[in-house]
């Protein structure tokens, strides 16, 4: 079986979307776990895919750097109009079907 998703969420994530990740099991590291406060988003990507994982994120500045970044772990833009609920039902799903390596150079849009 395949290793199954961990994920890292940027600062702007609500801590409802992770709470509501942990208690479903998911494996989720935020900014406040790595004491990045002041690291910009390079340094969080970066972050992420040297640990292997997907960045979940309502920031377009992401996107921008994947097509600098060819190797990144994968990202997961949220826009941020969609609901906590959704958020979660959304990034189960990726997290049920899709691998890392799928999410590898990836970006997948809740």
């Amino acid at each position: 079986m395949p290793d199954k998703i961990k994920f890292y969420a940027d600062e702007n994530i609500s801590k409802a979307i992770i709470k509501g990740l942990h208690s479903r099991g998911v494996d989720i590291l935020t900014v406040n776990d790595t004491k990045m406060y002041s690291a910009n988003d390079r340094e969080h990507l970066e972050k992420a895919s040297s640990e292997n994982r997907v960045i979940i994120t309502h920031d377009t500045d992401f996107l921008q750097l994947a097509s600098i970044y060819i190797n990144h772990a994968g990202i997961v833009y949220i826009h941020k109009d969609k609901s906590i609920e959704d958020t979660i039902f959304g990034l189960m799903l990726i997290y049920q079907l899709l691998t890392i390596e799928e999410m590898k150079n990836h970006i997948e849009f809740l």
